[in-house]
């Protein structure tokens, strides 16, 4: 059994790195890069408008990195009054790393429908929220937090992009190298990932691999594009990933 791990870098590199030192047959193929957001110069602005009991939250490691990396060219500090918020334990990592805060995240699964669980979220009505993300996504966390009587506010701390590939190229490669298993963390990549692949190569190969997700929520999508074999990995982590694969 050979393993494609579609997550960007450098969260891909290191998870194919554990399983070859496992030894376990496993191959990056990125299928997304990043670059700062076009609200990131906004950043200190909307941070400093958050008072005692507002709330802040990331949603993933590289909203932290982006973010962090533009305060310090700021010569910025992250606030101390609002609460921290976390869509999951590494992200919640970095953010505590960077803030040197009390981080808050759901210790179940990392998915908006948990984090929205936390005792802290529950009545929130007339409280400032900053969402900090890439471009689109968890629009269901701001919708929820908004019927809550919140008031959110996004930032868009860096931008998601496709890599570009020959499809049919890239399936003789990885069928070629007896690729069983797929590992995709979010819905944007396996939509790119389904239609990537010509559909000859999709009938005969890509369907027909297990595909290791991270969500109730993508394993609808995997089934409504056609996968059959499919699992969930308790986490979005590579700790998580590699405890799924083994």
């Amino acid at each position: 059994m050979s393993i494609l791990v579609t997550r960007p870098s450098p969260q891909g590199e290191e998870l194919v790195s554990r399983l070859r030192a496992l030894g376990r047959e496993a191959w990056s193929f990125p299928l997304i890069e990043f670059s700062p957001g076009r609200e990131l110069l906004q950043l200190p602005e909307r941070l400093a408008a958050l008072g005692e009991n507002d709330l802040l939250f990331a949603l993933s490691q590289h909203a932290v990195e982006f973010a962090d990396a533009q305060l310090q060219q700021q010569h910025q500090r992250w606030p101390q009054a609002p609460g921290y918020f976390a869509i999951g334990r590494t992200t919640a990592l970095a953010l505590h790393k960077v803030s040197h805060r009390e981080v808050r995240y759901p210790l179940d699964r990392e998915i908006s429908e948990v984090l929205l669980q936390l005792p802290e979220l529950q009545n929130i009505a007339g409280k400032n929220a900053l969402i900090l993300r890439g471009n689109g996504g968890r629009e269901y966390l701001g919708e929820t937090l908004l019927s809550r009587g919140a008031n959110i506010t996004f930032c868009e701390c860096y931008q998601r992009s496709n890599r570009h590939y020959d499809g049919a190229e890239e399936a003789m490669r990885w069928q070629s190298r007896g690729v069983t298993t797929l590992v995709v963390t979010s819905g944007e990549m396996l939509q790119q990932l389904w239609s990537l692949i010509p559909e000859w190569y999709r009938d005969s190969w890509l369907l027909h691999c297990e595909v290791l997700l991270v969500s109730e929520r993508l394993a609808l999508q995997a089934r409504e594009l056609g996968w059959r074999n499919i699992r969930i990995a308790d986490g979005a982590d590579n700790d998580a990933l590699l405890r799924a694969l083994q």
